[in-house]
This record gives C-alpha cells, sequence and structure tokens, in this order.
C-alpha cells in the first residue's frame, strides 16, 4: 500500500469511518457552535461523496442516494468509536 489512504480505501466503511472520527476531532475546534454529530455526519457526507465520484461508484442516481443514508453509519460509527478511546484513556 503506497498511501496511507486512497479513493478505494475511503470507499469502504471502515475507511470512510476512520477518515471522518480524524477529520472530525480535527476540525470541531472551529465549529464549537454546531453539535459535533452534524460536523461528524457532513464531513462523511462530503468524504462519502468525493470517494464515490473519485471511484465511479454510482453509474446512476441510486448511488448517490446512498450516500446521505451510509454517512447516518459511518458519521455513528465515528463519534462511537472516538468515545470508547476517551473512555479506555481514563
Amino acid at each position: 500500500m503506497d498511501n496511507f489512504f486512497d479513493w478505494g480505501m475511503l470507499g469502504t466503511f471502515a475507511g470512510a469511518a476512520a477518515a471522518t472520527g480524524v477529520v472530525t476531532q480535527a476540525v470541531k475546534g472551529i465549529f464549537q457552535k454546531i453539535p459535533t454529530q452534524i460536523v461528524s455526519y457532513v464531513i462523511a457526507v462530503v468524504i462519502l461523496g468525493l470517494a464515490t465520484a473519485a471511484t465511479g461508484g454510482a453509474s446512476d442516481w441510486t448511488g448517490w442516494a446512498l450516500v446521505p443514508l451510509n454517512a447516518v453509519v459511518v458519521a455513528f460509527t465515528a463519534n462511537g468509536g472516538f468515545e470508547a478511546i476517551k473512555r479506555v484513556q481514563k
């Protein structure tokens, strides 16, 4: 593997959840008045949308329709994963 993330990996559930978690933690201080879960969802939509476009994963509208639905699951996973890490560190 040449890169830490590539478009194919970002298109997977695990890759999208990991990237969403990392980016959310990096930018959540900028958007302090917006709940972190909403920031995480928007980031997940952007990551999944870009990965879908880059890999040609959606040849018709049905593939694009799944992006916001999949982003819900990815955002929940990213938020839960970070909370689990915080719990273990205590």
